[in-house]
């Protein structure tokens, strides 16, 4: 097997992985900030194991990388407090099609802190992000209803905070292309070993928080919140950061999609979650539109310079 379909097996299954990472959230019944300090704990034995046996612990830290590498692990973990305290109130299908909006974060960073241009393809793209942000905010159940939870108008299982779940996916985007930004600056730092720093960051930053004193009783919720460390973020970098070794990025842009799409079908199948043909056409909206974004397609074709037509001619 090539480096190339072994890369396409490694990003697809750690896409389907990343995609039903909301229903061990769910499952373990455990509050969130207990479900995310755990991820961190059995990530991190996880990562450490990994990162000694590939002998990545020799001479490779420095208080330079300690500390970025830190800062980025902070806006990580603040990113998946958000994201798995939005599914309880928007559902998993659009937290994670709002959460999707994270290419036009990093668009935003780089217009404001490196003078990247804002093209009108990229101004295009956002402009139907937004557009079905707003289809989706508008299926929104009514706010001055009483319902009760998990209620809303068609669309089947829509958590009672609607409004403050969908903010909360976008500040999950906001955080990651936090980390995005931060991570840059750490080239060449073997990306295993950034995981490490990041979920060890996670541990120290929510064990002041983390419901310790009573600890979950049961073999079911300690199953999932082992699931959630070793799979969903031992095994998952694994896959991932091998995957992006042995791809394009354009096919690894590609594969990404995988994520949401796995994601609604749980939120469907395991869930019974059923959308509003609002919230469908907003969450398609986004989805291609991040397609869009990050693998360059464009929406018309640019007229050739005058110089070069004349020198065809």
């Amino acid at each position: 097997m090539d480096n190339m379909a072994r890369g396409t097996i490694e990003m697809t299954a750690a896409m389907a992985i990343l995609g039903t990472i909301g229903w061990f959230v769910v499952l373990s019944g455990q509050p969130i900030m207990d479900v995310v300090f755990w991820r961190c704990a059995f990530g991190a034995v996880t990562l450490l194991i990994i990162c000694a046996a590939l002998g990545l612990l020799r001479g490779r830290l420095s208080l330079r990388v300690v500390a970025i590498a830190a800062l980025g692990g902070a806006a990580i973990v603040i990113n998946w407090l958000l994201l798995f305290s939005s599914f309880s109130r928007a559902s998993i299908s659009i937290a994670t099609a709002v959460y999707n909006t994270q290419p036009f974060m990093l668009v935003g960073f780089g217009a404001l802190f490196f003078s990247e241009r804002l093209t009108m393809t990229k101004l295009t793209w956002l402009g139907i992000a937004f557009a079905g942000m707003l289809l989706i905010v508008q299926a929104s159940p009514d706010a001055g209803s009483n319902a009760g939870p998990n209620t809303g108008p068609n669309t089947g299982n829509v958590g009672t905070d609607y409004f403050t779940g969908i903010a909360m996916a976008l500040g999950a985007a906001f955080f990651w292309a936090v980390t995005a930004i931060v991570t840059k600056k750490l080239k060449g730092t073997p990306p295993h070993l950034i995981a490490l720093i990041q979920v060890c960051v996670g541990v120290v930053m929510l064990a002041p928080f983390a419901n310790l004193s009573h600890l979950p009783a049961d073999a079911w919720s300690w199953s999932m919140l082992a699931t959630l460390g070793v799979v969903h973020t031992g095994l998952m970098y694994i896959l991932m950061y091998g995957a992006i070794q042995k791809l394009p990025t354009h096919l690894q842009g590609s594969l990404s999609f995988i994520y949401p799409v796995v994601a609604i079908l749980v939120d469907v199948v395991a869930f019974g979650h059923r959308l509003h043909p609002a919230q469908i056409v907003g969450a398609a909206a986004i989805l291609v539109a991040a397609a869009g974004m990050n693998l360059g397609w464009t929406l018309w074709k640019s007229k050739p310079p005058a110089e070069s037509t004349q020198a065809i001619k």
